[in-house]
């Protein structure tokens, strides 16, 4: 069955993180997840997972849009081995790695290296920790013009090289339904590499229910793979807050 993790940074985002995360469990979700960490109380955010009894699914390294940077692989490990002590600290085991923009003075071929290079060498530090470190190709085309990771099989070649059993791929099924749709047949074929998903609906990055996609079949097809990690949800809503997260629920126990 589908393990629906709540991204706490697009709901109730006028409330403490400590509160977001007591609605999130008093909805009956199985776990939350949460962007960069060097803003957050992580001790008040411990002390609130641990009262409601709810996992952190996810979390993002810092520094973030940061892996294609020139020289930067020091400051990488650096930022890997701080990202895993508070990951310890919440116990949280998937982390989410996002790439940087496009250099224009250079080939792919030259970035594709740096950036198989700079994951490579934060690899093992995931790997000591019992870590995921879960690369995300986004959109250019709404959100993220310029980003350099944006197809599928673009970070599955770079998964296979690297060649690390604690790297994988955050599939956005927001982000790959605008840059090539072909969603099923997509982590159906990559499902071995995906080590997390988010979801949001195409156009707006809203709700799962009205949009181009059909969740209720793409989470059918996940489940069918056999993958047992979590899904996240992260999408602004425009609904009320607790009723659009009541349907994105009903996706998956109805």
């Amino acid at each position: 069955m589908i393990k629906l993790s709540v991204c706490i940074e697009m709901f109730w985002r006028d409330l403490p993180y400590e509160e977001r995360i007591a609605r999130v469990a008093a909805l009956g979700f199985p776990a939350f997840e949460f962007w960069g960490w060097k803003n957050k109380d992580i001790p008040k955010m411990r002390e609130a997972a641990t009262r409601h009894g709810i996992p952190v699914a996810a979390m993002c390294m810092e520094p973030n849009f940061a892996f294609i940077r020139r020289a930067f692989e020091a400051e990488l490990v650096k930022g890997m081995k701080e990202t895993a002590f508070v990951a310890k600290e919440l116990g949280c085991k998937t982390i989410i790695a996002t790439i940087g923009n496009v250099y224009d003075d250079e080939t792919y071929e030259m970035t594709r290296r740096r950036v198989v290079r700079h994951i490579a060498a934060v690899a093992p530090v995931a790997e000591d920790n019992g870590l995921t470190l879960v690369i995300e190709p986004l959109n250019t085309l709404v959100d993220h013009h310029g980003y350099w990771l944006t197809r599928m099989a673009q970070a599955v070649d770079i998964v296979q090289e690297v060649g690390s059993p604690a790297v994988k791929i955050l599939m956005d099924l927001y982000h790959q339904q605008i840059m090539e749709g072909n969603l099923i047949n997509n982590l159906t074929a990559y499902i071995q590499y995906i080590g997390h998903f988010h979801t949001a609906g195409v156009p707006g990055r809203h709700e799962l229910v009205g949009g181009e996609q059909d969740y209720r079949a793409i989470f059918r097809a996940i489940d069918a793979t056999g993958y047992n990690g979590y899904v996240g949800l992260e999408y602004s809503p425009t609904m009320e807050t607790n009723e659009s997260l009541k349907q994105a629920l009903s996706l998956v126990k109805g």
